[in-house]
This record gives structure tokens, C-alpha cells and sequence, in this order.
């Protein structure tokens, strides 16, 4: 990895909740692979935060963990030049995150966008625990730890990221700045839909994953939702509501506007504009899979990535706790 000190650090990561889809490529894979010359970029699996819905059953998450580092890799990410790690792995991350918990404020954390939403949204599980009202803390600690000054979101993740800065300003006017406020990285990308036109879930059996084989890709995209009202190649379409047209703006962007010509007059069906879509897509697919592919030749490449990531990450988070620690009169 590149050991320039004139870069920005960026931090980011994700939870190990099953299969990647192109949903996650497009609205942080690809943009992630792109930071890796402008930025010192750390990417963690985040396995303890996957710890507050799924405590229950844990079953899955190291090996949805592996698949997903593969996925990363297979999308561009480089252990040369990111420090991609797992978050178990790093223990110091639980000491800031406890340290941090005396400080929060529990009014900011039931405030949080997400937490209401998910208490609201996920009726099968039990979330009235410390962990799931501690998330944003946790998450806190995961990005200040490497003193990271960017952190890629969405739109919708602002509000997530306002509470870390305040979080970290608050530790700062009791302890002397320590460190920044990690300040957005926005992705600019349209969410896509699952192909039946919900949002892309595995709850909803609805997403193209990124293991997926070009004949099951082709498969799941005949079957997208299509605009209700077409129901014959000649009707006239409304491209503009239709799930289809949305993928066609993304992968097909050359054509799009013929496509929504063609749609309005009824010169092109739904079947001929799904068939388009699809070969685009695998275009876009298959140098994954086959980077997959070769990737799964040696697991234990793999584990060596998580294992030497780690360590990077493990010598910059002590470094930083030994900070923490005198700043608060610990040691």
C-alpha cells in the first residue's frame, strides 16, 4: 500500500448480510475502487456491527464475510493499495467504542434516522438491546480510530455521519482535538431497484447479485417489472416509471434516448428492451465473475488479505488509543 502521508485517509465498510448485488457496486463498490490512488483508503468488514441484528443466529457471517472480501476484490479493490481488514480482528475499536459510550448522549442516539426506521421496519427480531441503541457509537469509533477525514455515503447516510461528527466533537471539547470530523465523500448514483421494482433486498428475493451466472442474470432480468400500461409491443410506453429504463440509463447510457423514443411509440417491446438490457449488463458482469473465479482458486489468499490488513490496521489503531488514553487522564 502506498505510504504517502500527503493523502487523506478514507474509511468505510460493510456489514456481512449475504451476497453482494449490483446494487452495491454501483452505489459504493465503484466508488470505493476509485479512491484508491487519490486517498490512503481503509475498507472493514464490519462483522461486530452484522452482531446487532443477527445475534441470534450467527451462523452465517464468516462466511458471508469471505465472499464479500472476494466480491471487493473482484470489484477492484487492491490489498496494495487499501488496507481491507476485519473489524473482530481489531479489538481496539471495542475500547474507543466503550469510551466514546460514556460521553453519548442517549437522546442522539434515539434520534438517529436509523434506528427509528429499523425498530420500525424489522418486526422478526428482538432490536431493544444496547448494542443496536449503540450502533452509531460503534460506528464512531470505526472511523475516527484511523483518523479518517472522508467517509463515502449516500444521501441518506448524512444524518448517520452528522451524529459521528458529533460525537467526535464532543470527545474533542472535553479532551483536546484528537481528531478530525470525517466530512462526506457523496456518491453520485442513482439507487436501483429490485426487479420487482421494490427496494433491492435479499429479504425480498429480488436482487442481481454479483455471483449470479450470465444465464441466471438474463433470467432475472426478463422478469423485471415492466410500465403496467404497455402491454403490447405497439402500446405506448412510459419509460420514465419503468425499473427497465432506469438499468437501461446506467448501463446502456448511449442509447437511451432512442430507447425512450422507441418505447413512447411503440416501435420497441418490453421483451427486446429486457434482452438488450441483460447482454449490457453481463458486458459489465463478467469480468467479476471471472476475477471471482480466480479468486476462489486460493481461499487462503484471501484470509492472508484480512490477516496483513489487520495488522495495518491494528498498529495505527493502538497508536491512536495510546492518545486517547493520555487525553483522558488514563494513563
Amino acid at each position: 500500500m502506498n505510504k504517502s502521508t500527503n493523502k487523506q485517509r478514507v474509511f468505510s465498510g460493510m456489514r456481512p448480510s449475504g451476497k453482494l448485488h449490483i446494487g452495491h457496486f454501483e452505489g459504493a463498490l465503484k466508488m470505493w475502487a476509485s479512491l484508491q490512488d487519490t486517498y490512503e483508503c481503509f475498507y472493514m468488514v464490519a462483522d461486530w456491527h452484522a452482531l446487532t441484528t443477527e445475534y441470534a443466529d450467527t451462523s452465517r457471517i464468516k462466511e458471508d464475510s469471505f465472499q464479500m472480501v472476494v466480491d471487493w476484490l473482484a470489484c477492484g479493490l487492491s490489498p496494495e493499495k487499501s488496507v481491507i481488514f476485519r473489524q473482530s480482528d481489531v479489538i481496539e475499536h471495542a475500547e474507543l467504542y466503550l469510551l466514546l459510550s460514556m460521553l453519548t448522549p442517549v437522546s442522539w442516539l434515539e434520534r438517529c434516522p436509523t434506528y427509528k426506521e429499523q425498530i420500525s421496519e424489522i418486526k422478526d427480531k428482538d432490536l431493544s438491546t444496547h448494542g443496536f441503541l449503540g450502533y452509531p457509537v460503534l460506528q464512531t469509533a470505526d472511523i475516527i480510530i484511523y483518523k479518517a477525514q472522508k467517509v463515502p455515503v449516500g444521501q441518506d447516510q448524512i444524518p448517520h455521519l452528522e451524529l459521528s461528527r458529533e460525537i467526535c466533537r464532543r470527545f474533542n471539547n472535553f479532551y483536546g482535538k484528537i481528531f478530525p470530523e470525517p466530512e462526506p465523500l457523496l456518491a453520485e448514483v442513482s439507487k436501483l431497484p429490485g426487479i420487482d421494482g421494490r427496494k433491492m433486498s435479499k429479504s425480498y428475493n429480488n436482487s442481481i447479485y454479483l455471483s449470479d451466472t450470465e444465464e441466471g442474470t438474463l433470467k432475472k432480468v426478463k422478469s423485471m417489472f415492466t410500465d403496467p400500461k404497455k402491454i403490447k409491443r405497439d402500446d405506448i410506453g412510459h419509460p420514465d416509471g419503468c425499473p427497465v429504463f432506469l438499468y437501461q440509463g446506467i448501463y446502456n447510457s448511449d442509447n437511451t434516448q432512442q430507447i425512450s423514443l422507441d418505447c413512447k411509440s411503440g416501435k420497441l417491446g418490453c421483451t427486446i428492451c429486457k434482452e438488450s438490457l441483460g447482454k449490457e449488463l453481463n458486458t459489465v458482469l463478467e469480468p467479476i465473475r471471472e476475477k471471482r473465479t480466480k479468486l476462489l482458486q486460493n481461499e487462503n489468499n484471501i484470509y492472508e488479505i484480512l490477516e496483513n490488513g489487520s495488522k495495518k490496521a491494528k498498529d495505527i489503531a493502538q497508536s491512536t488509543l495510546t492518545q486517547v488514553r493520555q487525553a483522558i487522564g488514563l494513563r
